[in-house]
């Protein structure tokens, strides 16, 4: 669907009550069991949550003013848990890079072998170190 077509839709719902809103979005239902040739897009698991209990309202013959208000706090709550998964990626990618750094700028030690004479005397060992 073309930007101008869609824009044009979203300004016919909007001077619509809410009531005919779903009979239009039964309507669409309707239309897109008989003739879409695809099945369309999954939303993620929590926005069809959301659909489902807006579906139950709707079959309990709910109010459109009451669907509308559930809605609207059900939409608030996706947003919060949506925010805060990113948060937790953010989060868990952050750590990732620094463990990665880290890891990646560790000196190199040296091959086993031989180590090579110093002129310096070991240090002392730990312990009662009088002078």
């Amino acid at each position: 669907m073309n930007d101008i077509l869609r824009e044009r839709l979203i300004r016919k719902l909007d001077t619509l009550p809410e009531e005919k809103i779903y009979q239009i979005l039964d309507y669409i239902d309707f239309l897109e069991s008989k003739y879409a040739p695809k099945v369309s897009a999954a939303a993620n698991p929590l926005k069809r949550f959301a659909e489902g209990v807006e579906d139950t309202l709707r079959a309990g013959r709910m109010s459109a003013g009451v669907i509308g208000g559930t809605m609207s706090v059900m939409n608030k709550a996706v947003g919060v848990v949506t925010d805060v998964a990113n948060a937790g990626k953010s989060v868990a990618t952050e750590i990732a890079g620094v463990v990665s750094s880290v890891t990646s700028s560790k000196p190199q030690t040296p091959a086993a072998g031989p180590t090579p004479p110093t002129d310096t005397p070991p240090p002392p060992p730990p312990g009662d170190q009088r002078k």
